[in-house]
């Protein structure tokens, strides 16, 4: 026999848990936002949906966030953030240079491969000549430590005789990047062009191998120069 309607208890709404776990709800928001913007980009993705994914409401979404475009801004600013969290633990400055240098390449690699949303966001957003990252607040102060942390590894390698001079930090990470971000973005057309899977994981152990080689081997100070 069911209870009188008076005496049941209420039903949490969706709003009501939203409000008690605020970080939470953020969470899954970013979450669900993440996914649809990935796939379908800032232009096809549709609020709704992500509210549906989310088990969030249209209402409590734009409380969070305002608006489609700042979402998206904050999608993007935790995207980043995860990347730099994630190179933080490797404690590169802790490393002998070579051996961070190298360790550095394997990271971008490996985590461009197991973070395929990375690169489909970062592809959204320079189609929009980075229209939403422009109005962060945060995305510089995120960047930063790491090219910090790479002139560091860069002037003790100098100094020990491994490394030659004359090396731009930031330029050396934008190739590094470079490296793992053209080839996985472009493997479904470079395979297709010149007849080779690409994808396959021999193909890939070969382009690890080749970005690690190509890098330390520009960085290495040619034998019989004189350290500056």
């Amino acid at each position: 026999m069911s209870r009188p309607a008076a005496l049941r208890p209420p039903r949490a709404s969706r709003t009501t848990v939203a409000v008690r776990d605020p970080e939470a709800s953020r969470a899954r928001i970013l979450d669900a936002a993440t996914a649809e913007f990935a796939r379908h980009g800032f232009g096809g993705a549709r609020v709704d949906r992500i509210a549906g994914a989310a088990a969030a409401n249209k209402r409590m979404l734009y409380y969070y966030f305002g608006n489609k475009e700042a979402l998206f801004r904050a999608v993007l600013e935790r995207t980043y953030e995860g990347i730099r969290a994630a190179e933080r633990e490797l404690s590169l400055a802790d490393l002998p240079p070579e051996e961070g240098i190298r360790r550095l390449v394997e990271f971008t690699w490996d985590y461009f491969l197991r973070h395929p949303e990375f690169i489909r966001l970062l592809n959204t957003e320079n189609l929009h000549a980075a229209h939403h990252l422009k109005r962060s607040g945060q995305i510089r102060s995120m960047n930063s430590p790491l090219i910090a942390t790479l002139r560091t590894l860069l002037a003790r390698g100098r100094r020990s005789g491994a490394f030659r001079g004359g090396v731009d930090a930031l330029q050396l990470y934008i190739s590094i990047a470079a490296l793992s971000y053209f080839f996985l973005s472009n493997s479904h057309t470079l395979s297709t062009v010149f007849g080779r899977d690409l994808s396959s994981p021999a193909e890939r152990k070969a382009r690890l191998a080749h970005m690690i080689d190509l890098v330390l081997g520009y960085l290495r100070r040619p034998a019989g120069r004189a350290v500056r």
